[in-house]
């Protein structure tokens, strides 16, 4: 087995994105919207991970890494509030229907 190179990641990374925006793009489902928003959130923490290692060599891109995910937390309990508020409102969950939180 060979060693890993930057271009592995990136392209695993890239499947990531692609699979993240086929997701978001596709789906009406708000649930599968927002797996598909953290599916683009990991492929972007992938790459900040793999450059810091690959070019500065230090745990900086860890670090930025460590702020997506912190991140990517705040915005799914948001994301599933906002789903939840709406799922209440209408019995729906889908993205297309919903066009305002008024009661």
């Amino acid at each position: 087995m060979g060693h890993l190179t930057l271009n592995h990641f990136l392209v695993v990374s890239a499947l990531l994105f692609g699979f993240g925006m086929l997701a978001v793009v596709t789906r009406r489902n708000a649930v599968a919207m927002l797996m598909g928003i953290e599916l683009i959130l990991n492929a972007a923490n992938l790459n900040l991970v793999a450059f810091g290692r690959y070019v500065s060599g230090g745990i900086t891109g860890q670090i930025f890494g460590l702020f997506v995910i912190v991140l990517a937390a705040a915005e799914a309990a948001v994301g599933l509030a906002i789903i939840l508020a709406i799922y209440q409102m209408g019995r729906n969950i889908d993205a297309s229907q919903a066009t305002t939180l008024k009661q």
